[in-house]
């Protein structure tokens, strides 16, 4: 057992249901102030103001948005399925809260005379419910689109069980290099196995993987493809309305703060000071509140990184996403794992140092890059006149499919003894009268 967990063994009911109602509020003002700094950074990149009316700087305006969203009409399909439908968005929702209680944002406080840890608890498989709690939201999702009634919410929902379940492996994978380096599931323990260095700079690939795939897993742009606009209308969760698509929308952006905190807790030390501040005194910063402040500027960096990348990169299409989780992200992972494994045996018999490994992977790494930069772009062969495009394998309608030209308009051509604009009648073969057309340069 960790010293966390001995100390939070000891807390009270009240301190425990302090806690509890503290990581709700956290979350759901962290949600508010995510959604109003995505919009005004969003808008500085696109040089326009954001939000700048609702409150100083436009902070109000998520909350008066929210406020609007919980008064709109609560809209139920015909077809949908009662229970399900309501009970989806607290599926989706409920497990987004469950799973930042095993995060460790501070070592040991003191709230009203009684010492803790900012932790809710602290288990030896912390790891493994932020997992699971991962992997029950799917279900939300799924029943969502399922529960509605709608095809395009249905194709919507399985296309997000597949994204899930996809880079939810390449998560897993990337923690496996962390637990055996820490020697623990347990997220305390990772953050004390981190005192002499973050493990972002000695697992710098499962860094990159977990980067990659925690994007993924909250259907974060570019990778927001089971609710892309273009091709499903609006998602899975096209048929919600008022306070059951806030509920959708809540647990998009507590995943966000959630996997964020994760790799802070996993890769960038969780709640330790930076250097040089973490030499200052007798470890004066890792002491007290600090830590609760280097916790939350670390998280705050990964949700910018999440709204620089909605700014910026255009949406993948979604046979190259589902290449790059099972073709790119699962094969590397296991062979990064299994070198994992072979550079801690040899510092565990003191063959190699920690540092010589750092510099003999960082030199492997720059090597890899300038023999990748050096490779000749290969184009593909141009393909023949008379060859049908292939469309590098995916269909494309064949060639003979030109749109036609219009057909001449017709118009009334006036005879000389008629009226102006009046129509010349000339008989038919069938003896009908026949309307005259007018050549194309007249119309």
């Amino acid at each position: 057992m960790t010293e966390t967990a001995t100390l939070l063994a000891d807390d009270p009911i009240w301190l425990i249901l302090i806690k509890v109602v503290g990581i709700f509020a956290f979350l759901v003002v962290m949600t508010l102030l995510t959604i109003w700094a995505e919009r005004r950074v969003i808008g500085r990149m696109q040089h326009r103001p954001g939000p700048n009316r609702a409150g100083p700087f436009g902070v109000l305006q998520s909350l008066a948005d929210g406020l609007k969203l919980a008064f709109k009409e609560d809209i139920r399909p015909l077809l949908a399925d009662k229970w399900v439908y309501i009970l989806a968005p607290v599926i989706s929702a409920t497990p987004a809260l469950v799973a930042f209680s095993v995060i460790p944002m501070a070592p040991r406080v003191t709230i009203f005379g009684e010492e803790t840890a900012l932790q809710l608890v602290d288990l030896p498989v912390g790891l493994l419910v932020v997992l699971a709690c991962a992997s029950v939201g799917v279900y939300g999702i799924v029943l969502a689109g399922w529960a509605s009634g709608s095809p395009y919410p249905l194709l919507g929902s399985l296309r997000s069980a597949a994204q899930v379940i996809s880079y939810e492996i390449a998560m897993g994978l990337s923690f496996i290099a962390v637990i055996l380096y820490a020697g623990t599931m347990s997220t305390s323990g990772i953050v004390d196995a981190q005192a002499q260095g973050w493990f972002f700079a000695l697992l710098p690939f499962s860094f990159v993987v977990y980067a990659i795939a925690m994007v993924g897993e909250t259907n974060r742009a570019p990778f927001d493809l089971p609710e892309a606009e273009s091709e499903l209308v609006g998602g899975f969760h096209t048929e919600y309305s008022s306070l059951k698509f806030a509920l959708f929308f809540l647990a998009e952006y507590i995943n966000m703060v959630t996997v964020s905190a994760l790799a802070t807790t996993l890769f960038l030390g969780g709640w330790r000071a930076p250097w040089p501040l973490s030499t200052v005194g007798d470890d004066y910063f890792n002491t007290g509140w600090w830590p609760l402040l280097w916790f939350l500027l670390k998280t705050l960096s990964f949700l910018f990184v999440f709204v620089w990348l909605r700014g910026t990169l255009p949406r993948m299409r979604y046979d190259q996403f589902m290449n790059l989780g099972w073709k790119v992200l699962v094969p590397v992972s296991l062979l990064w794992i299994m070198a994992a494994i072979v550079l801690r045996g040899l510092v565990t018999s003191e063959t190699v140092s920690t540092a010589q490994i750092m510099w003999i992977g960082g030199g492997a790494v720059v090597l890899l890059v300038f023999l990748t930069a050096l490779i000749p772009d290969k184009k593909p062969p141009e393909p023949e006149a008379t060859a049908p495009l292939s469309g590098g394998g995916y269909p494309v309608p064949p060639l003979d499919l030109e749109v036609p030209q219009s057909p001449p308009r017709r118009t009334a051509v006036a005879t000389s003894a008629g009226a102006t604009g009046a129509a010349s009648e000339l008989p038919g073969d069938d003896g009908d009268t026949t309307t005259q057309e007018a050549p194309r340069g007249d119309v």
